[in-house]
């Protein structure tokens, strides 16, 4: 069943789950997840992600043993392995595409694993500690294929509801125009950037509804409607003005 969920609402709401139902994953399911995870954006379009399904048992077990023996890993029904092309996204861009590029597709790609598989009422998790030479052998891939294991994502039915992990809030970790030592809450306070921006919003807002009104009114109500719109603006402009100068920003 496809639950409709809202993105913002689906990127709030994803855990990481760790327990899981003895129940499968439906391949239609499946087939949606991997078909949001290769709509990803990837370097230059290349897309050099490969996905490997793993529902054997064995497999399964030997994975989790490699995984740093992460033994709740083999009770979902499938793990997806997102893997990296090497030589590929070298032969385009270098030893930077090899050591960063492949890794940052790999990861957007297994973000949209993530909210595909909580928008369809499964539970996911992003595993990376692992044996990499060990998951490769488990997983018969060539030495000399270059293609390299990233990420693990063990998916199924959840079998807990994870709490809400905390959060930093958008005032320790975000700056104003350039790097500093101070956090955009020391330097200019958030709250009053988009304080500041929702007023103007409502102005630009009013203005649009009036531009709407216009042409079915007469030269009179044009004129009252222009003085109320300029009688609004002035009184968004004063209470701007005011609040900078409590705050002593002017």
């Amino acid at each position: 069943m496809l639950i409709k969920m809202d993105v913002f609402e689906c990127m709030k709401s994803r855990r990481s789950v760790r327990k899981f139902l003895e129940v499968p994953v439906e391949w239609d399911k499946v087939g949606k997840i991997l078909d949001a995870a290769r709509f990803a954006p990837s370097a230059g379009n290349l897309q050099t992600w490969k996905f490997i399904i793993v529902r054997d048992a064995e497999k399964k077990h030997k994975i989790a043993e490699a995984s740093l023996q992460q033994w709740w890993m083999e009770k979902a029904p499938i793990f997806i392995v997102v893997c990296a092309e090497m030589r590929r996204i070298r032969q385009f861009y270098g030893v930077r595409g090899e050591r960063l590029y492949a890794i940052q597709s790999c990861a957007a790609a297994v973000e949209n694993i993530l909210l595909a598989s909580h928008s369809l009422g499964l539970g996911a998790c992003w595993v990376s500690a692992f044996d990499e030479n060990r998951i490769s052998a488990i997983l018969s891939i060539p030495e000399d294929a270059e293609i390299r294991p990233q990420i693990i994502v063990p998916v199924g039915y959840p079998d807990e509801k994870p709490k809400a992990t905390p959060r930093f809030s958008l005032e320790n970790n975000t700056y104003l125009e350039i790097w500093s030592k101070q956090s955009l809450g020391k330097t200019e306070d958030i709250s009053e950037v988009l304080w500041d921006f929702k007023i103007g919003e409502r102005a630009i807002k009013t203005g649009k509804g009036a531009a709407k009104k216009i042409d079915k009114m007469t030269e009179k109500q044009r004129q009252r409607m222009a003085k109320s719109v300029m009688a609004q603006a002035k009184r968004v402009k004063e209470e701007i003005t005011k609040r900078l100068r409590k705050e002593k920003r002017i």
